[in-house]
């Protein structure tokens, strides 16, 4: 999902959207967003050395009070990016924290980690909360990767579900969320995947689920899955809408027999454009392994649904589809689908090169 590395771009440049970038490969996005990032700040004018010299000079209380009354936050950060971790911090801790965090979305992130490892940690938790209030998740995903357990530990008690969930989606380094999960506990998560139900944030839930793996991807989908139908419902619909499927489907192939059955039994899955949207999904991802499974449990005429969409299918889907069956051994899943096509798909699928060579 790219949507939160174009805002970030979009952040970077000082532009309001550059949509244009979701389409692109997330990584691709994220790796021309660090080349940007690492032009403008390299690329800082000579002025800027001068400054930061010159905060070598005078007390730290008095360089913080020159950041704040003369320079402002985006020209502090700037020289915050040249001055040495530990003078920086020094000078920081001297700031009012609402200066601090609106400082801090405009800092070199190649110099967080040094400067945010030498902050007091009572500090560190004070400007994540500013940062919670005033609704700037996408800066709070830029430090929290650099953050110890412990100071993690006190944020989380801090801020708000919806604030942990919104953080998490904009973190530049997703590898630390497990960790967070862990951090967290089972009760903290089930409140977060709530909020994601409440407020309307299942991209956001979804591109976290994706940045886990194990136990932890397995309990984010069953506790999704224990949501209310309409809950649920509201899922499936943002995930048509957003073409998220291929987010949403391998946490759906997690869920045991009883889980996926209250999936199947949704209203929205039973709409011949979402199932429809969802065979497309599928064909563009290979993730049939994944589908087959619900679809098996889908009600009779949602099955029929898929069953017309997979029989509308090009030869060349269709022969990817039957390669697929045959070299994960899905067969037993597909056949019933099959069994429900009218006879020309069901030649079709007959006369296929890839069912010729399995049979």
């Amino acid at each position: 999902m790219s949507r939160a590395e174009a805002e970030k771009v979009a952040r970077l440049l000082g532009e309001e959207e550059l949509g244009f970038l979701r389409g692109l490969p997330t990584q691709d996005v994220r790796r021309f967003r660090e080349q940007a990032s690492a032009v403008l700040n390299d690329g800082a004018p000579e002025m800027l050395d001068r400054i930061a010299a010159a905060t070598k000079l005078v007390p730290a209380g008095v360089a913080a009070a020159i950041s704040q009354k003369a320079l402002g936050p985006r020209l502090a950060a700037a020289v915050a990016g040249r001055l040495e971790a530990g003078r920086a911090a020094d000078i920081i801790a001297k700031l009012p924290v609402s200066f601090t965090a609106e400082s801090c979305g405009h800092l070199d992130p190649r110099k967080i980690a040094g400067i945010v490892d030498r902050l007091d940690e009572g500090l560190v938790v004070r400007i994540a909360v500013a940062l919670a209030e005033k609704g700037d998740h996408l800066t709070m995903g830029r430090f929290v990767g650099h953050m110890r357990d412990q100071v993690l530990g006190r944020i989380l008690g801090q801020v708000g579900d919806a604030d942990v969930l919104k953080a998490g989606f904009y973190v530049d380094q997703p590898e630390r969320l497990p960790r967070i999960l862990e951090l967290m506990g089972d009760e903290r998560l089930g409140a977060v995947v709530r909020a994601a139900a409440a407020d309307g944030l299942w991209e956001e839930a979804l591109a976290v689920a994706a940045s886990v793996g194990g136990e932890q991807r397995l309990r984010i989908a069953q506790l999704t899955a224990r949501l209310d139908a309409a809950d649920l419902d509201s899922l499936v619909r943002v995930t048509h809408a957003e073409g998220l499927w291929e987010a949403l489907l391998p946490l759906v192939a997690l869920l045991g027999e009883e889980d996926r059955l209250a999936v199947a039994r949704l209203e929205s899955l039973r709409d011949p454009l979402v199932l429809a949207g969802v065979v497309a999904a599928v064909v563009a991802t290979g993730l049939w392994g994944e589908f087959l499974p619900l679809v098996g449990v889908l009600p009779e005429d949602a099955r029929k649904v898929v069953a017309d969409a997979a029989a509308g299918l090009g030869d060349g889907e269709l022969d990817a589809l039957v390669r697929e069956v045959d070299k994960r051994d899905l067969w037993e899943l597909v056949l019933p689908l099959v069994e429900r096509m009218e006879e020309a798909g069901k030649e079709r699928i007959f006369a296929l090169p890839a069912f010729q060579d399995q049979s």
